[in-house]
């Protein structure tokens, strides 16, 4: 998954060795290094022609080069200016700051604009200075932002209280860090490399600016900055550099035409607007990557904590939810896709119950992501009388699993039945316990063969179940296209009690319906009107299929049966 020339070719060359190995955090690629003594060294493309030179022995470990080669530079914060010791005839001037994460902002009490300001990680932190010096490449009104080497690790740990941190703080940070493991109890420096110049106060004080003009200068930066979507949070004029300049004619540069660099970036956020667009971009990215989750091919190699696997016919991305210590199986072949229904993406979120008989709910995710999701009653006895010839086929039947209900659904929608979307099947880390009275072991024993790729059974008693599918709001091909002009999903039961369809046409959809099921191999135990959906679209209409017909979309699959060998294969689904 590693796309940087530079970084592919140190690895290429170096993989072999001891402790080697490649990172990708908040979309900046590493190189990692794990040093003998278990240190670790995360490395920017920027870094890498130095890597060398950024083993902590060349600045940090050997205590007496550190006191005679760097100075502590002014702040809050824990950072120095160092020369490196020389390697290979070279050497660097670093700047090494201690990295506040998971400690209280000072003063963010009471400040305004700070009250809810946090400290980023080191991995948030270069994320987003590596965006922002994309932004200012090629802008003529640029500030020249500093550039970020490594990020260092000592192996040592510490206590939270000694480290400053949040114990709460520390727990969401790490819910985040998907792709690294962030440790609460160890020390995290980050590395610049240090821009030659004054700030801004150094220079009001060596009289190259007045109080007025240092003030000027500084909303000036920061004015640039926020053109690009993003904001400091403390900004403050040490944060901004001018590069060399000498006292001129009335003590005063003229600061607008004089070069500046910005520094420190603790604090560093995208601006409301970037962050709407943001979000925009990544819910454009997720339609036209759910358009073609299984048209791709499956990818050769995986992020490090996914697997690709198959169940039932059905392709998933799985992987552990370390969060929760749960499992997520997520549809499809695309791995980018995982990281959408992480629980604390859609659990957390407000959410409208849509079942009066279950635990089913509507929301929206964290990034705009419409989501519907239900507890799985797999493993429960239906609430069904044994008495009545219908409800006792529904009580030898059982529930289905998650698992067969995203197979059944895929393969009727691939016979041209219309369906919701499935997206992903969560497995809870908490155990719930299902008394025996009330406990079918059908399922269980039915799935018992079928394995994730570390060899642990896909259902098992006491976990919860959740599983999510689309919100119906139109098909994933034109949402892909243009994102707007929403369909209303209205069921079928809905629909006739307001008078959308007349009881003749809810009679005959649901009779239809039942017979096209049966035709692709599927029999329906319980059919509801509120299992069906019709579509009205954005002008109030009712959509229709090709021979004028109102289409209907199945949107219940617990007590859909198959009563034929299924005849094609979901792995590779043209399209539905």
């Amino acid at each position: 998954m590693i796309q940087d020339p530079v970084i592919k070719e140190w690895y290429d060359r170096n993989r072999k060795a001891r402790g080697v190995a490649l990172a990708k955090v908040f979309g900046v690629e590493y190189a990692h290094l794990t040093l003998r003594n278990r240190d670790d060294l995360y490395v920017t493309r920027f870094g890498v022609p130095h890597i060398d030179i950024l083993r902590p022995e060349n600045y940090w470990t050997d205590e007496a080069w550190f006191e005679a080669n760097s100075e502590q530079l002014s702040g809050a914060s824990t950072v120095f200016r160092v020369r490196t010791k020389e390697v290979a005839g070279r050497a660097l001037d670093i700047v090494l700051k201690w990295n506040r994460m998971g400690q209280e902002v000072p003063g963010s009490r009471n400040a305004q604009g700070m009250m809810f300001a946090e400290f980023n990680s080191p991995f948030e932190e270069f994320s987003l200075v590596m965006e922002l010096k994309n932004e200012m490449r090629g802008d003529e009104e640029r500030l020249a932002i500093q550039t970020p080497l490594a990020i260092y690790v000592p192996a040592d740990t510490s206590e939270l209280w000694q480290l400053g941190r949040k114990h709460h703080m520390m727990q969401a940070l790490m819910q985040k860090h998907r792709d690294v493991e962030l440790d609460m109890h160890r020390s995290y420096a980050v590395i610049y490399e240090w821009i030659h110049g004054h700030d801004l106060l150094q220079a009001r004080d060596l009289k190259m600016l007045r109080d007025a003009a240092v003030d000027a200068a500084n909303e000036h930066a920061h004015g640039i900055l926020q053109n690009k979507g993003f904001v400091v949070k403390d900004y403050k004029p040490e944060h901004v550099i001018i590069k060399g300049g000498q006292p001129a004619r009335g003590h005063s540069i003229e600061p607008l035409e004089a070069p500046k660099g910005l520094v420190d970036f603790e604090l560093l956020a995208h601006s409301p607007e970037r962050c709407a667009q943001k979000k925009k971009d990544r819910r454009t990215d997720y339609l036209q990557r759910q358009k073609d989750r299984f048209r791709i091919s499956i990818p050769k190699t995986f992020h490090p904590h996914l697997k690709h696997v198959n169940i039932l016919g059905v392709d998933y991305v799985y992987g552990q939810v370390e969060s929760t210590k749960g499992r997520l199986w997520v549809a499809g072949r695309d791995p980018h896709l995982f990281d959408f229904f992480l629980p604390e993406k859609w659990e957390q979120t407000p959410r409208t119950k849509i079942s009066t008989y279950q635990a089913t709910y509507y929301t929206v995710t964290k990034d705009h992501i419409h989501l519907v999701w239900k507890v799985s009653r797999v493993g429960l006895f239906p609430d069904m009388d044994p008495f009545k010839n219908d409800e006792k086929d529904i009580l030898e039947y059982g529930y289905n699993s998650p698992f067969e209900e995203f197979s059944i659904a895929l393969e009727m929608a691939d016979k041209g039945i219309p369906t919701i979307y499935p997206r992903a099947i969560y497995m809870s880390g908490n155990k719930t316990r299902i008394p025996k009275h009330l406990l079918d072991k059908s399922r269980y024993k039915s799935h018992a063969r079928i394995k994730t790729p570390d060899r642990r059974k896909v259902l098992v008693r006491d976990h919860e179940y959740v599983v999510i599918w689309g919100y119906w709001n139109g098909p994933d091909d034109k949402l892909a296209t243009k994102d707007g002009d929403y369909y209303e999903g209205v069921d079928t039961l809905r629909a006739y009690r307001e008078g959308i369809i007349s009881e003749q046409d809810y009679i005959a959809l649901l009779q239809r319906t039942r017979k096209k099921l049966r035709r692709v191999g599927v029999e329906d135990l319980y059919t509801r009107g509120s299992h069906f959906l019709i579509s009205i679209d954005s002008r109030g209409n009712i959509v229709r299929d090709e021979r004028g017909n109102i289409e209907i979309r199945v949107c219940a699959f617990e007590f859909l049966k198959r009563i034929e060998k299924a005849k094609s294969s979901h792995a590779g689904l043209a399209e539905f």
